[in-house]
């Protein structure tokens, strides 16, 4: 197929790479040139603007950073739409707001446009090894149409209704994610503070109640002291306020979530770590205790 990319960043080249390797015809759009051209010497081709890319696309993925840079991508001039049309299937993966998941179906829609919001778990590691797992919303029909290019790119692809469901699903998806990462770094520090080993204490928690995929992935990134992003700090953060103000228009009360988004805003905002991966959360204690003492 003729399959446009918009977004290449950590995750996005990842994914266009794999599907560029599975034999379909791909183009790419990012605002930073230089990010695309691994997947371009790789044999993508480069368009000039978003509209551009589906312009030349049956499928067009979009997989940027936040909710305004979504809207900025489909509604602009130079957008996504701009360059659609009734044979033109969008695919947003963008973690983003399930209400602007719907309002881009639903333009799509009176256009006779399909669209699918289908945000991903799995981090940069996922991305690169196909093993993601895809939160799809949108009409069953689109969905079992572009179900063999995710499978291209996942481990396991889920249709969880209409538009925005997609957005709805990654949000339970980063309020667990949110657990496991506040809870990995207490582990940690508290191993520390005890004497132990903690490479012995990582292999042993692995095999027992305790596992979780952030303890397996982060947790020797952290000892090793790789703060590289496999998923930005900055976009998590984003995530968790998202997350929180769906739970308050359901009327939920998620005070551990909450107290997640305070710590990762004293990471981004105070400490200025934005650009460090998820697991960066533990030098904002490292900083809270010096600050401390």
């Amino acid at each position: 197929m003729k399959i446009g990319f918009v977004g290449t960043g950590v995750m996005g080249a990842a994914i266009a790479q794999n599907l560029l390797d599975a034999g379909h015809e791909l183009t790419v759009f990012n605002r930073t040139k230089s990010k695309t051209a691994a997947l371009v010497k790789a044999g993508a081709s480069w368009a000039d603007t978003p509209k551009k890319v589906a312009e030349q696309s049956e499928v067009v993925f979009s997989m940027v950073g936040f909710p305004n840079d979504v809207k900025q991508v489909y509604f602009e001039d130079d957008g996504i739409f701009a360059g659609s049309n009734e044979q033109t299937i969008l695919i947003d993966m963008t973690t983003s707001k399930p209400s602007l998941a719907q309002k881009i179906a639903e333009y799509g829609d009176s256009r006779g446009i399909k669209v699918l919001d289908a945000p991903v778990s799995g981090g940069d590691i996922g991305a690169k090894n196909a093993t993601l797992t895809v939160m799809v919303g949108g009409q069953e029909t689109t969905y079992q149409q572009v179900k063999p290019l995710f499978e291209k790119i996942s481990k396991k692809v889920t249709l969880f209704g209409p538009a925005g469901a997609g957005q709805h699903a990654k949000m339970a998806n980063q309020i667990m994610i949110a657990g496991t990462m506040t809870g990995l770094t207490e582990t940690l520090l508290y191993t520390k503070a005890a004497g132990l080993d903690p490479h012995k204490v990582l292999d042993a928690l692995s095999s027992g109640g305790a596992q979780n995929w952030s303890l397996s992935n982060y947790g020797p990134r952290i000892l090793d002291d790789d703060y590289k992003p496999g998923f930005f700090a900055r976009h998590f953060l984003k995530d968790l306020r998202i997350a929180l103000q769906e739970a308050d228009k359901m009327g939920l009360d998620l005070s551990a979530t909450a107290n997640a988004k305070r710590l990762y805003e004293v990471m981004v905002d105070v400490y200025d770590l934005g650009d460090q991966g998820t697991q960066g959360l533990i030098n904002t204690y490292s900083k809270l205790d010096k600050e401390n003492k």
